[in-house]
């Protein structure tokens, strides 16, 4: 079997449709959509939103979790040649009113249960119209009832009005023989936006284009190949969407092997477990932190997962001991890959056909990957088999953020007429090209695969009215990666705040996943001679206070 050859997201899929009309493309909540339906879908929907208004080169806000109506929406706006932004559902008002001002879209496609917060930012954003969906809008009626029955699935009231949509009315009323011929071509057209941490504080827009996500997620396919040859596989999605790990594995079922995606609104692990189990899925991908809840699961050993051949993660360092015990009770590897927003994904992978990775590899550089290990001072490169910051770019490589200079100019570097990409990551990288990752910038902090600006959480804190100043740093943590400290100095004149206060006021104005897990009240912090916050110091302190007790034990066991 081969490949698809088109050149855009949508025509490969279209392509991949036509080869298969009959092969189960989407599983979910016990529902299957087979490639023919789920192409019906997108064409009506694609016809529907270009009756709204929509256009190519239009931003289009996809505010949802796991389901279908994602994945209608993604390919549906791929048609039109409009630009995909998915956001974290889990965002309050104050992140979405950034995101959709900062990119500049007109339209959002939203959960009915968060449309209160869409509701909000309406008067003060470039947002013209909503179109709003359910977790069940896709099942059959007598499932809704039963749902619905036992208040198992969240719902929200939304007005009806001539800015707010139903997708479902929308995809009944959608007529495709009103969509114009596709004619559109790849390569660098922006394809989709996706929002990561930024160092000022305030996430950025990395603007993917056509030719650098096929190229990624024609490469992500291959990596698993020889353990799950192609349109054999079956994909249990354990990662959001709005996360490049999410986007690479979601699409791929759909645009290159012919192969089926199971989808669940939210990972819930017993769930996922079954889901597995019954429908005999064999690869899938997610950060460490979860193949560590997976392994410590009371009922994990009630599940058959025997089915798994290529599971595959990254966003994190991979703990060694969880890559033997997983290695040790499934009797196949856990592939590691290294990569960034920015690089759409990854600049390497472990590949099935290598066996297993060797300790601490994050696999091989990707085929027509770039890349250079430099003295992250100087930018000049290290010597032979040195250690770096890693550098790298590849064929349609993203060459600056959305409507960002200064990051853009901070994060990338011109070399020899070429764009390079700095991750701020010191790495080795051996003679056959395979990566070891040794160290990470100070300013990011990873937490369940998450990437989290440390400055973004200190400018929230230091709104806070009783607040001088603030530092945020990860403590390393076992199950999670990283946890999230802030230290924080009160005004000379603030009496009875307390760190509770502070959680609480974090949690109104940050995603879930960005909220301080500990807050350290201290008298100051350590500066430079020239006024700059030493966050580094906090850190190096924090990380020696995690090992001096494991020294401790040891020297009493």
């Amino acid at each position: 079997m081969s490949e698809p050859s088109a050149d855009t997201i949508y025509s490969s899929f279209e392509e991949t449709a036509n080869r298969f009309p009959d092969r189960v493309a989407i599983i979910y909540l016990d529902e299957k959509f087979d490639f023919s339906t789920l192409s019906q879908m997108v064409l009506k929907f694609s016809a529907a939103l270009l009756r709204l208004g929509i256009q190519e080169g239009d931003r289009v806000v996809l505010y949802l979790y796991n389901i279908p109506q994602i994945m209608i929406a993604w390919l549906a706006l791929e048609r039109l040649g409009a630009i995909v932004v998915p956001v974290a559902p889990v965002y309050g008002a104050g992140d979405l009113r950034y995101l959709v001002n900062d990119v500049g879209a007109e339209t959002i496609l939203c959960m009915d249960s968060n449309f209160n917060y869409v509701n909000e930012i309406f008067p003060d954003t470039s947002l013209k119209r909503a179109i709003i969906t359910n977790m069940l809008d896709l099942v059959p009626w007598w499932k809704r009832i039963v749902a619905r029955g036992f208040d198992r699935v969240p719902r929200g009231a939304f007005p009806s009005g001539s800015n707010v949509h139903s997708f479902s009315r929308l995809l009944r009323e959608g007529k495709p023989a009103a969509l114009p011929p596709y004619r559109l071509s790849g390569g660098e057209r922006t394809a989709l936006v996706l929002y990561t941490g930024g160092t000022t504080g305030f996430p950025k827009g990395v603007p993917l284009s056509e030719g650098l996500f096929l190229y990624r997620v024609k490469e992500w396919r291959r990596a698993s190949e020889a353990a799950v040859p192609l349109g054999k596989g079956v994909t249990a999605l354990a990662a959001p969407l709005y996360h490049i790990i999410g986007e690479m594995d979601a699409m791929g079922p759909l645009i290159v092997g012919g192969e089926t995606l199971i989808m669940l609104p939210r990972v819930v692990l017993d769930a996922l477990f079954d889901h597995i189990q019954r429908y005999r899925a064999t690869t899938t991908f997610a950060v460490p932190a979860l193949y560590r809840m997976l392994l410590e699961h009371d009922r994990v050993d009630s599940y058959d997962l025997s089915s798994l051949k290529y599971c595959g993660t990254g966003g994190d360092v991979l703990p060694p001991e969880v890559g033997v015990r997983w290695l040790k009770r499934y009797h196949t590897p856990l592939y590691q890959g290294y990569g960034t927003t920015e690089f759409c994904g990854a600049i390497c992978m472990s590949y099935a056909q290598d066996g297993p990775p060797p300790a601490g590899s994050a696999g091989k550089i990707l085929p027509g990957s770039k890349w250079k290990l430099v003295d992250p001072d100087s930018l000049e490169p290290v010597p032979p088999r040195q250690p770096g910051e890693l550098l790298g770019t590849s064929p349609y490589a993203v060459k600056g953020y959305w409507n960002k200079p200064e990051e853009t100019k901070a994060c990338f570097v011109e070399i020899d007429g070429e764009v390079w990409y700095r991750t701020r990551d010191i790495v080795h990288i051996d003679e056959q090209e395979r990566v070891f990752y040794l160290d990470r910038s100070v300013d990011m902090i990873k937490h369940k695969g998450y990437r989290i600006a440390a400055a973004e959480i200190e400018r929230v804190l230091q709104e806070h009215q009783s607040v001088l100043a603030a530092c945020a740093v990860g403590v390393p943590d076992k199950k999670a990666g990283e946890r999230i400290k802030a230290f924080v100095v009160l005004k000379t004149d603030s009496r009875g705040v307390s760190g509770y206060e502070l959680t609480k006021w974090c949690r109104e104005r940050l995603a879930p996943y960005k909220v301080p897990h500990y807050i350290e009240f201290r008298d100051m912090l350590p500066k430079s001679k020239v006024g700059k916050m030493l966050r580094r110091e906090i850190r190096d302190e924090e990380r020696r206070k995690s090992v001096e007790p494991q020294k401790d034990q040891q020297g009493h066991g």
